[in-house]
């Protein structure tokens, strides 16, 4: 056997002096050669740590295998089984904490893991460039299911009970399907294209994807449950949270929420084409160090900010988005305060964003999360200049169903209570997973949630109903 590389096989990317002037995707992906001599590093383990580090448990050594032998078919059929999302995960999903962290290569001295997530995007760009069958819904049809929220938990559910042979419908409050895949994660690290064929992939199971419809609004929940046999709640934890510190109210101050949709969902990026205007900002400061965070930051730098700034009030060491992202920031110029928190927005008068007021932290006790608690240096304050602030701190629960619907049990951060193992709520019928479980997470975890409640919900409605197949 050829000694394995000690380096993954090296990916083509956008030149950062290119592609911090525009929003098409960085990571340019491999090609069919590349794919195979990265492949061949895999060491086909047979109890593969790696499959159990996957949330949707998706057989890693044997899709990467069929790629080494050059059998993209066999490849994308093998993924198939395991997720309805390959081409979105392959490119978001956070490999590096998960199925590669555990790769047996990857812990060997001075050897990387195999780049499974950039394999899986190259089978998965593979299969929606070559159209694969993709598998159709048994005969008879079992039932019906409603899915409310077309994020990545809810496409989970619907693909994966269309393939069952369900009959479902997918309910979505936004003018577009996907969720925060549409409106949360820019194009330069997901382009919508891609989100788009994975989506129709869905809708030729059979899955109906309706459009504006607000549940508890223009549809109420006594119908959803009147019309079908099982309904899964998935309309994530959009709601923006802000830090409430003074100066909070001038015009300049954005949720990231707001900023990424309207780039995102509305195409602020192709202004004027889109009518969706943005700030021309020159001076941008992003509080906060998760994965939206980032978006947040390289967008500014793309729509034309002369200076974009990360506020963040911990270190490298803890900072929550995946490092792939920081490095790519990092070579698009944006810069990093780190060990900061903002304390006040300051006003140039006449009610516009002029700077932001900090203060120098410390690390002190681990918190609750593991991380060691950041403690305010007294004396520390200092001011960044600024004529856009958008904080991306985490988002809150979705209210406009849950309020609607009484019934259901919240837990007291206001998201829904559901059973891990199931998916199940207070409410029979009812099951809930992904970011309203949960908070704000990552895709493939409210993927993993979404094929338990679509097991546990296929379950639920075949003893609801007797049901029997006719042979």
């Amino acid at each position: 056997m050829a000694r394995r590389s000690r380096e993954q096989t090296a990916i083509r990317e956008q030149e950062p002096s290119i592609r911090k002037t525009n929003f098409e995707e960085v990571c340019l992906g491999y090609n069919l050669e590349e794919g195979q001599l990265e492949a061949a590093r895999c060491l086909q383990c047979k109890n593969a740590p790696c499959i159990e580090k996957c949330p949707v448990m998706i057989d890693i050594p044997g899709f990467i295998l069929a790629i080494r032998d050059g059998d993209m078919a066999e490849a994308s059929e093998v993924l198939s089984k395991y997720t309805n999302l390959p081409a979105i995960c392959g490119r978001v999903c956070p490999q590096e904490k998960q199925c590669e962290s555990v790769c047996k290569l990857g812990l060997a001295k001075n050897f990387e893991p195999v780049a499974i997530g950039k394999l899986e995007r190259l089978v998965a760009d593979w299969a929606l460039e070559n159209e694969q069958a993709v598998a159709k819904r048994t005969e008879p049809v079992i039932g019906k299911v409603a899915v409310i929220g077309s994020g990545p938990s809810g496409l989970t559910v619907a693909g994966d009970l269309a393939k069952e042979g369900f009959d479902v419908t997918v309910y979505e409050a936004l003018h577009a399907p996907g969720g925060v895949l549409t409106y949360g994660i820019p194009e330069f690290r997901l382009p919508k294209r891609i989100v788009q064929k994975e989506i129709a992939s869905i809708e030729k199971l059979g899955v109906t994807i309706e459009t504006n419809a607000v549940i508890g609004k223009t549809i109420t929940m006594d119908e959803i449950m009147a019309e079908f046999d099982a309904c899964y709640l998935s309309v994530g934890a959009g709601a923006p949270n802000f830090m409430g510190i003074p100066g909070t109210s001038l015009n300049g101050v954005y949720s990231s929420s707001e900023y990424l949709t309207r780039i995102n969902l509305m195409h602020g990026y192709q202004f004027p084409r889109y009518d969706t205007p943005t700030k021309h900002s020159k001076k941008v400061v992003v509080i906060g160090g998760g994965n939206v965070a980032m978006d947040a930051a390289r967008s500014a730098k793309r729509l034309g900010a002369d200076e974009v700034s990360v506020v963040y009030r911990r270190s490298l060491e803890e900072l929550p988005a995946r490092i792939e992202e920081y490095h790519h920031s990092v070579e698009e110029d944006i810069q990093y305060n780190w060990l900061t928190n903002p304390v006040e927005y300051l006003s140039n008068g006449k009610g516009e964003l002029s700077g932001v007021k900090c203060v120098k932290m410390a690390l002190g006790e681990p918190d609750e999360s593991g991380r060691r608690r950041p403690v305010v240096i007294p004396g520390s304050e200092f001011t960044i200049e600024a004529d856009t602030v958008i904080e991306a701190i985490g988002q809150g629960s979705n209210q406009v169903l849950l309020s609607t619907f009484p019934e259901l049990t919240l837990n007291k951060w206001g998201y829904v209570e559901a059973d891990s193992a199931t998916g199940a709520t207070s409410v029979p019928g009812v099951f809930a997973g992904g970011d309203i479980v949960t908070g704000a997470a990552t895709v493939i975890l409210a993927m993993g949630a979404g094929k338990v409640a679509a097991k546990s919900m296929a379950e639920y409605v075949k003893e609801k109903k007797q049901f029997s197949p006719v042979s």
